[in-house]
């Protein structure tokens, strides 16, 4: 479907642009205003938990709600309910799990939206909005100070993406549905354009997260 949205277009980098801008208010406030408190943080979770619902209950209204399409078997989906425990709970384990998502999968996402109605609708703004929060509560907690990828976490991270990749994969070939695109690219332009025909999810999330993993063991150490 034409979804006449301009990939780096002035709204798509509108929209790019504001999520650092919002992650960085929100560490600012976390940091000079309510340090030590849980409001942002749980804020944010409850406001990604509500998305969710309401996505649902849209699909759901319109008849399109189904078993086989719309499981949380996407990586997207798993960072969006990682995002949400980590910023209840600020595990150090889930909210590393969520980090890599988020700086893997849901980055990725943003760059390359792969949407499936025309923009603007509600579909298309709550892609945005929930995809766009993940990704900035991953920052948030990083830039307030509050969460922080620890050295080697990284591999938890990979074996975690296979295991869920296992986990979609199967359901991919008994369903013939297509989580996590490895059963064919996206049809829009993406990363795995560059990557070869065959299903490289597991390959593309490693070298961003592996890039993103040696960031934050030298700032660690730094």
């Amino acid at each position: 479907m034409q979804t006449k949205f301009g990939i780096f277009g002035p709204v798509h980098i509108a929209i790019l642009s504001t999520i650092p801008v919002l992650a960085a208010i929100l560490a600012a406030i976390e940091r000079w205003i309510s340090t030590g408190r849980r409001g942002l943080r749980i804020g944010l979770a409850i406001t990604l938990l509500l998305n969710s619902i309401v996505r649902y209950g849209y699909l759901a209204a319109r008849g399109w709600l189904t078993f086989r399409y719309h499981l949380p078997l996407e990586l997207c989906d798993a960072t969006l309910c990682l995002m949400i425990v980590a910023l209840l709970t600020l595990n150090a384990t889930i909210f590393e799990l969520a980090y890599y998502g988020a700086l893997a999968g849901t980055s990725m996402a943003l760059l390359t939206p792969d949407l499936w109605e025309p923009f603007p609708s509600f579909s298309t703004v709550q892609f945005f909005v929930s995809h766009g929060l993940v990704l900035v509560g991953a920052l948030y907690l990083v830039w307030s100070g509050q969460a922080r990828p620890r050295p080697g976490s990284i591999w938890k991270a990979m074996l975690g993406l296979n295991i869920f990749a296992a986990i979609a994969g199967t359901f991919d070939l008994f369903f013939k549905t297509n989580y996590m695109y490895l059963r064919a690219k996206p049809r829009n332009p993406s990363l795995f354009d560059f990557l070869g025909e065959e299903s490289l999810s597991g390959s593309s999330c490693f070298c961003i997260c592996r890039s993103g993993g040696q960031l934050q063991t030298r700032q660690s150490g730094g």
